[in-house]
């Protein structure tokens, strides 16, 4: 396995008095690196995130729609696939953040990149989604997983061997969830279901391969990667 290591940078958006403190910033990049080495459980991924830079831009458009604003805010981008660069602003209650996919880089370089409502930071305002798992979640697809009840019950669902079959994302953090007959029990405690923060604890060995797998034909060239045992 490779110890992959992510340089980042994160652009945090205010509408000049509501956003991200540094204090939740830095705890963001804590609880990645916590998450991705299975420090709260699951599989060590491999890999580990370096702040390189926070910039800060005060613009009440952006910060209250990011999603229309998107090229603009986009330009400040920094590196190249390799470079992780993370967007705070805020999005609202249904939608906590989003994120571009590996494969989207070559196509559409300008606007890779993962956008993440800042009140799901680690201590944030959001209910539920407070322990900067929101960040995790959407990480991870920027490196290449799906989520776990991907084409519901259906052979080859997330691509990943190891993530048991589910037929429907899950709310909240239900003590057992079965949506799919002649499997386990669902995956509510994967980082890539939709559980509450509380629920959630790890990735498994398959979407660790599956990161590793997605980093060298995409993203890879030019990182910071070393081979580990």
């Amino acid at each position: 396995m490779l110890a992959i290591t992510v340089p980042t940078w994160v652009h945090v958006i205010t509408d000049g008095r509501l956003g991200a403190p540094d204090i939740a910033v830095r705890a963001q990049i804590a609880t990645l690196n916590a998450a991705y080495s299975g420090r709260f459980g699951g599989a060590d991924t491999g890999i580990r995130f370096r702040l390189d830079g926070v910039t800060r831009t005060a613009n009440a458009a952006w910060f209250r729609e990011p999603v229309t604003n998107e090229r603009a805010i986009k330009r400040m981008r920094r590196g190249g696939p390799e470079t992780l660069n993370l967007y705070l602003a805020q999005l609202g209650e249904l939608v906590l953040g989003y994120s571009t996919y590996p494969h989207g880089y070559v196509k559409e370089p300008a606007l890779d990149g993962v956008v993440v409502d800042w009140r799901s930071l680690p201590g944030g305002a959001m209910r539920n989604f407070d322990r900067g798992y929101t960040g995790v979640h959407e990480i991870g697809h920027w490196l290449g997983l799906l989520h776990t009840f991907e084409k519901g019950c259906e052979p080859l669902g997330d691509s990943v061997a190891d993530t048991e079959p589910e037929g429907q994302p899950t709310e909240g953090c239900p003590l057992i969830k079965d949506t799919c007959k002649g499997g386990g029990p669902d995956p509510v405690h994967n980082f890539m279901d939709y559980s509450d923060d509380r629920c959630m604890s790890g990735f498994t060995p398959g979407q660790a391969v599956r990161m590793q797998e997605m980093w060298a034909v995409y993203r890879g060239r030019g990182a910071d990667t070393t081979l580990d045992g």
